[in-house]
């Protein structure tokens, strides 16, 4: 997708935060639109539509945390939180909510747009529904249930393939422990996040050159996996 005239709307209560978004953004193509408060923020997504929300957790009406509950109630809009804590419980309950990102304050300007590429990225796919994903060298054709590593086929084993197959259809967004267990084990295995960790390394070894350096699949610490 061509990012020219893509839709960004910011909801920050901090002006200066707003005003260095908007000049960033729009000076790389975006166009950008601004709401100070949740409530705002709400009546512009329903009633202009974006393609990607930028979302403050402390705003002044409502917490920032109620703003993305509504919205994924009847929106899949990928949706940033960009927020100043830190706090990895934070992180975990935002992306469980829906939200496909999180960057903390302060931040550099050039993670932000690498973040929203991925999360604009993602929403395309899911619109597309590609039967084949490709990322540099590793290749999954879903249709016929096979991983490829340049031109060689990596056996996994079908839990590793369901993975595997989580993590491409959500390429570049952040999967909480949680979640890959939950989906591919079931809700018994929640809190199993060792035995997650182990099928992590077994597919790291399989597809990765180097699996002390990942390229593909990256930890996100304390909170879970993103593919790249």
């Amino acid at each position: 997708m061509d990012k020219k005239g893509q839709r960004v709307l910011i909801i920050d209560d901090e002006v200066q935060i707003r005003k260095f978004l908007r000049v960033s953004l729009t000076s790389h193509g975006y166009e950008v639109r601004e709401a100070g408060a949740g409530e705002a923020g709400l009546n512009e997504v329903a009633l202009f539509g974006t393609d990607l929300v930028i979302l403050d957790l402390g705003l002044p009406d409502m917490s920032g945390m109620e703003v993305l509950r509504k919205i994924r109630e009847w929106s899949k809009v990928p949706i940033i939180i960009l927020s100043v804590t830190e706090q990895e419980t934070e992180k975990i309950a935002a992306l469980d909510h829906g939200a496909d990102d999180y960057v903390t304050k302060p931040f550099s300007m050039g993670e932000l747009l690498a973040r929203m590429r991925a999360a604009l990225r993602h929403s395309v796919g899911v619109e597309e529904e590609e039967p084949i994903l490709i990322f540099e060298d590793l290749l999954l054709d879903l249709a016929h249930r096979q991983v490829k590593v340049g031109e060689g086929e990596i056996k996994l084993t079908p839990t590793e393939y369901e993975l595997m197959k989580n993590l491409a259809l959500n390429a570049g967004k952040v999967l909480t422990h949680k979640f890959l267990l939950r989906t591919v084990w079931g809700p018994a295995y929640e809190n199993d996040i060792q035995y997650l960790r182990v099928f992590i390394g077994q597919i790291r070894r399989k597809i990765e050159s180097d699996p002390s350096r990942p390229r593909h699949i990256i930890t996100e610490p304390g909170v879970g996996y993103r593919l790249l």
